[in-house]
């Protein structure tokens, strides 16, 4: 977990087989277990991507790569902030087979520098939060 040459990256096990977790990341209601308030979701290329995190920030963007069980990537901004508009990064995510369960490898690229370590920070939270309630 780290900030690496202007990208945040993330690798952890799940405990949880790679259909579980990538519904974690295509499907609304397992979505908002481990991050947002809400979430709006069409899990296909050029399908929205929407999740109020909170009371101050909602993130949107577009889905652009969906293989299922194996990756999902979606663009990322923040609704109402000009330095980092809806769509302006890319998260990609591949899922591996490990054992019992599942590594998942999270890739977030297109952010400016200010935005690293915040970014890096909330990932590892959320991620956390996935890995306890997979």
């Amino acid at each position: 977990m780290a900030v690496v040459d202007n990208r945040v990256e993330h690798e952890l096990y799940v405990d949880a087989g790679p259909a579980l977790v990538f519904a974690m990341f295509t499907e609304a209601e397992r979505y908002v277990r481990w991050m947002g308030q809400e979430a709006t979701l069409d899990p296909r290329p050029g399908g929205i991507y929407r999740v109020v995190v909170n009371d101050h920030a909602t993130v949107a963007g577009t889905y652009t790569v969906v293989e299922p069980f194996v990756r999902v990537e979606f663009t990322w901004g923040f609704e109402g902030d000009p330095s980092s508009p809806p769509g302006s990064s890319l998260v990609s995510i591949i899922l591996t087979p490990h054992d019992s369960g599942t590594r998942l490898r999270l890739v977030h690229t297109g952010l400016e520098h200010p935005a690293l370590e915040p970014h890096d920070r909330g990932w590892s939270g959320h991620l956390q939060r996935l890995v306890r309630d997979a």
